[in-house]
């Protein structure tokens, strides 16, 4: 299994309650296939740029094992979400 580096934004307009359920929509989806070794929230942040029409967003990083079958999966359900306004997953190296 790869470590991998997950960042997702999400919408700042949301109550915690339903980032805390975004959080673990994803983090259910990694554990089916994978770990997740850390969960770490950033809090809400500036943009750089203007994304669909937010100036700023809820940071969360999510560190995690898996399999990289998985990754494509886990973008998509990123790509499916309307309150995700942008994510990264990138694989971490040794």
């Amino acid at each position: 299994m790869n470590e991998y580096e997950s960042v997702i934004i999400i919408k700042p307009n949301l109550e915690e309650g339903e980032i805390e359920g975004i959080i673990t929509e994803i983090t259910d989806l990694i554990n089916q296939n994978g770990e997740v070794t850390k969960v770490e929230k950033m809090g809400v942040r500036k943009l750089a740029y203007e994304i669909s029409k937010c100036k700023e967003g809820h940071y969360v990083v999510i560190y995690f094992e898996a399999d990289p079958s998985i990754i494509s999966e886990l973008e998509r359900n990123y790509r499916i979400n309307e309150n995700i306004i942008k994510f990264i997953t990138v694989r971490k190296d040794d």
